[in-house]
């Protein structure tokens, strides 16, 4: 079986490949140059391809490079861009493993006669009763990745490997340090990978988008602050915010872009019974009843009611105990139990 490891640079994918070269499949380690920019973190930096291409070369496997910078830009950097001009807070390692990761680079597999792909991410492809695969948590709960996910669905999941859903991340650097890989001791990458750390998110949407100034103002409208950069505010955001007096904690629970008018209340205002989700994406059919909910990448999932509509394509959620705001433009997905059955974006 040929199996073709996006590896990244990271020690998870890293012993991603170690671990399927030793079962016996023929492997072959591709990285993906997604961002063609200046980058010092993430994942797009040339250090790391060239960690990826020395460990292939530890590995003994061939080792490739694609160029998918164009697509990473339309499907991933304009509509992060286009989300901050509408006031809405996106999360772009989602949508790159929507379209580059389980779109374009599977693609580029089946094109190339592999059988399958495999990443390093810490989640598990678990069979469901109807015979089809799901996502489900990974083994290290700290690490768990099955949230970034849930847009791969079954279909997808026919061609797709996950070597280390039952490792923890422990485990997955002992391997790493015990083969003396170059990547055993590499920290994981934990920011955008097309936004330094050096200029920051501010300079990288300032270079390439009008950053409009905005109004604050409390919950009966009265201004009591101002902001340089409506595009930089997002719901739940407390520092950064320009307000008059008051030794209140006010935490920011709506932004209208088109008003150019930013809503603060307090830490209990940020609080809600109910939750809109469109652009569902269901792991099989739509699910409707008691399921848990989860709001970010490493966040707690939580009980909730759920109710489908559209035919599916949104949902109203109805939380067991009211939950904070989430921000438009961020996702939610459902679980159930620890099985991914669907997840949508908040509008």
């Amino acid at each position: 079986m040929r199996v073709m490891v996006a590896m990244s640079g990271g020690v998870d994918s890293s012993v991603a490949a170690l671990l399927l070269r030793d079962e016996g499949y023929d492997v072959v380690g591709v990285t993906m140059k997604l961002w063609g920019g200046e980058s010092d973190s993430g994942c797009c930096s040339v250090s790391d391809v060239d960690d990826a291409r020395r460990v292939a070369q530890q590995l003994g496997i061939d080792h490739h490079v694609f160029n998918f910078g164009d697509d990473f830009e339309a499907h991933v950097v304009e509509p992060y861009l286009a989300d901050h001009i509408a006031g809405r807070t996106p999360n772009p390692c989602i949508e790159c493993n929507r379209h580059l990761k389980f779109d374009t680079l599977l693609r580029r597999s089946d094109a190339l006669g592999f059988d399958a792909v495999a990443t390093g991410h810490h989640a598990r492809r678990v069979a469901s009763a109807d015979a089809g695969w799901r996502i489900a948590r990974g083994a290290d709960a700290e690490k768990d990745q099955s949230y970034v996910l849930y847009p791969v669905t079954s279909s997808v999941l026919d061609r797709v490997l996950f070597p280390l859903g039952a490792m923890t991340k422990p485990e997955v650097r002992a391997i790493a340090t015990g083969l003396g890989l170059r990547t055993a001791d590499k920290p994981d990458s934990q920011d955008v990978c097309f936004i330094t750390n050096a200029a920051g998110r501010a300079a990288f949407l300032g270079d390439r988008i009008p950053l409009r100034p905005g109004r604050v103002v409390d919950l009966d409208g009265t201004q009591v602050g101002k902001v340089e950069a409506m595009e930089m505010v997002t719901v739940g955001q407390r520092k950064g915010l320009d307000l008059a007096g008051g030794a209140d904690r006010r935490y920011v629970v709506d932004v209208d872009t088109n008003a150019a008018v930013v809503t603060v209340g307090s830490k209990a205002d940020l609080d809600v019974a109910e939750l809109e989700i469109d652009e569902m994406v269901w792991a099989d059919q739509p699910v409707s009843g008691a399921l848990t909910a989860q709001c970010s990448a490493h966040g707690q999932a939580n009980a909730a009611a759920v109710e489908t509509a559209d035919g599916g394509r949104s949902v109203r959620l109805t939380w067991d105990r009211p939950q904070r705001r989430v921000a438009p433009g961020q996702s939610v997905v459902l679980y159930d139990g620890d099985v991914v059955v669907g997840g949508g974006l908040v509008r």
